[in-house]
C-alpha cells in the first residue's frame, strides 16, 4: 500500500528540531547597490569537513535588476505538520524570494541540486496587486495553510499594509488575508501562536516613508510605527492594538515563543525619541488580554560630532540601532542586533519578564568599527541574524537596506556574512576562521539555513 511520507525536515515540536543534524548550507540575500545589474541569491558552504567550507560557492542572479532582495524564506515547513493542516504532505524544497522594491516574487527549487537552486517561477507586482491590493513584499512564512507574506503597502506607495496568501503548491496569489482590519494601517512583521489562534503584527512604514531612507521629520513626529497589533488567526480579524507609546518609533522584528503552550514573544524597537536607546520589549497574555511591557534598554553610546554620519551629528551619540532580534528553539536565548554600535547581545530569556545578559561580540559599527580577526577592519555592523536549529551556531550579515545603510554608513557598506560559537551554558564567541566577503558593489541581508532554522518553522506541539 503506498503512502505519503512527510517531509523529513518537518518536525513536531521545537525539542526535536534541535536534534537535527547540523546545517550544511547558508542561503543569503545579496543586494546589487547600484541597482543596474540583479540582485542573486548566494549559496555558502557551512560543513567544517569540506574544503569549500565559509566560502560563497555559488551566486544565482535574479531575472532583472533593480528587486532589491531582502526577506525570503520556504514554501512549507514544520506547521504542516498541526492536526488542522490541510497540505501535510507538501515538502521544503522552493525558496520563495520577493524583490522589496520591485514587487516580484522569485520561486528556486532546492531539490535537484541544494547547491545551484533553479527560478522555476516569477510572480509578477501585477499579480500581486490585482489579487491583493498588496505591493511591497517583505516577510514571508509558511503556515499551516499556505505561504503567508506580509507588504508595506499599496502600490502607490501609501497605505495600508498587511498580508496576503500563496498557495503551497502553484504559488498562485490567492488574496489579501484581512476580514476586518480595524485601525491597523502599518505593517512589518507577523508572529503566530497557533495553539491560542492569535496573530501578532509589527509596524514600520509606508513604501513612501521608508524607500528614499529614513525621514528626519517623519521620525522627530512620531509617524513611524510604535504599536503591536493582534489578530483571531482562524478568524482573521483585528482584536487589539498595543501601543508601546509614540517615542518608541520603527516597532520590527517579531519573535514568539517556539513552544506554542507560551503565550509570549519579543519585539524590538529600533529607537526611543528619549535618549536614542533601542529596547525589546515581552509580549504576554494576562487575563484574557494581550500586553506588552519593556524588559530590555540598550542605550545609546556617547560619540564626537565627527565621528558621525549626518544624520546623527546633532545628537553626540550613536544609537544601537537595534535591527533584528532571534531566539533560539529552546526559548532559552535571545539575540539582539545592535547595527549602529556595531555588537551582538546574547540574553538569557529562560525568564522572559527578567532577561539576563550574558555576552556579547563587537565587530563594525559607525563609530568603533571593530575588526574582524581573519579581515581586519570592517564596517556596518551586526543586522540579520538566524540561529542555527540546536543553538550553538550563530550566524549574521551587516546590510539593512540599501537607501539606509546610505545614511547611517555614507562611505558605503563592504558586505560580510560571519559566524559566532554559542556554548550551551551562554556566551558568544566570533569565529576567528568564518568570514564570507561578498563582491564590490554587493551586500548580503537576511540568512537561511537549509533544513530549516531558528526562525523558518512554527510548530503546533511542545
Amino acid at each position: 500500500m503506498a503512502t505519503w511520507t512527510p517531509d523529513p525536515t518537518f518536525y513536531a515540536s521545537a525539542r526535536l528540531a534541535m536534534r537535527a543534524p547540523p546545517e550544511t548550507l547558508a542561503y543569503v540575500a545579496i543586494l546589487n547597490v547600484a541597482g543596474a545589474k540583479p540582485d542573486a541569491l548566494g549559496v555558502v558552504d557551512l560543513n567544517p569537513a569540506a574544503s569549500s567550507y565559509g566560502k560563497l560557492v555559488n551566486c544565482i542572479e535574479m531575472p532583472g535588476a533593480g528587486d532589491e532582495l531582502h526577506h525570503f524564506g520556504w514554501n512549507a515547513c514544520s506547521s504542516a505538520l498541526c492536526p488542522y493542516a490541510p497540505h501535510p504532505h507538501v515538502e521544503r524544497r522552493y525558496l520563495l524570494v520577493p524583490g522589496l522594491r520591485s514587487s516580484r516574487i522569485h520561486v528556486l527549487d532546492t531539490r535537484p541540486d541544494p547547491r545551484a537552486p533553479q527560478i522555476v517561477k516569477v510572480i509578477e507586482p501585477q499579480e500581486v496587486c490585482d489579487r491583493s491590493g498588496y505591493s511591497r513584499p517583505h516577510t514571508l512564512h509558511c503556515g499551516p495553510e499556505g505561504i503567508y507574506v506580509s507588504a508595506l503597502g499599496t502600490p502607490q506607495g501609501g497605505a495600508p499594509g498587511g498580508l496576503f496568501l500563496l498557495d503551497h503548491d502553484s504559488f498562485h496569489v490567492l488574496g489579501r488575508w484581512e476580514v476586518e482590519r480595524g485601525p491597523q494601517q502599518l505593517a512589518y512583521d507577523f508572529a503566530w501562536h497557533l495553539g491560542y489562534d492569535i496573530q501578532i503584527t509589527s509596524e514600520w512604514g509606508t513604501p513612501s516613508m521608508i524607500e528614499n531612507g529614513l525621514v528626519p521629520e517623519l521620525l522627530l513626529g512620531s509617524k513611524y510605527g510604535h504599536q503591536l497589533h493582534v489578530w483571531d488567526l482562524r478568524r482573521r480579524r483585528h482584536l487589539q492594538a498595543i501601543d508601546l507609546g509614540a517615542e518608541q518609533q520603527l516597532v520590527l522584528e517579531l519573535r514568539q515563543a517556539r513552544d506554542p503552550t507560551k503565550p509570549f514573544g519579543f519585539v524590538g524597537v529600533v529607537v526611543s525619541l528619549k535618549d536614542l536607546s533601542s529596547s525589546i520589549w515581552l509580549w504576554h497574555r494576562a487575563d484574557g488580554d494581550w500586553k506588552a511591557q519593556k524588559v530590555i534598554e540598550i542605550p545609546a553610546e556617547p560619540a564626537e560630532p565627527d565621528q558621525l554620519p549626518p544624520l546623527l551629528k546633532g545628537f553626540n551619540a550613536v544609537p544601537p540601532l537595534l535591527t533584528d532580534i532571534n531566539l533560539s528553539l529552546d526559548d532559552r536565548f535571545l539575540y539582539a542586533s545592535c547595527w549602529g554600535t556595531g555588537e551582538l547581545r546574547q540574553y538569557d530569556v529562560s525568564d522572559p519578564f527578567n532577561p539576563r545578559f550574558t555576552g556579547s561580540v563587537h565587530i563594525g559599527g559607525i563609530v568603533r568599527r571593530t575588526p574582524h580577526p581573519a579581515a581586519g577592519a570592517v564596517n556596518g555592523g551586526p543586522q540579520m541574524v538566524e540561529v542555527s536549529r540546536d543553538g550553538r551556531r550563530v550566524y549574521f550579515t551587516n546590510s539593512l537596506y540599501r537607501a539606509w545603510d546610505s545614511q547611517f554608513y555614507p562611505e558605503g557598506i563592504d558586505g560580510w556574512m560571519v559566524k559566532c560559537d554559542a556554548p550551551a551554558a551562554g556566551g558568544l564567541k566570533l569565529d576567528p576562521d568564518f568570514f564570507v566577503p561578498f563582491a564590490a558593489g554587493y551586500r548580503p541581508h537576511q540568512v537561511r539555513l537549509e533544513g530549516g532554522d531558528s526562525s523558518s518553522d512554527t510548530y503546533c506541539y511542545p
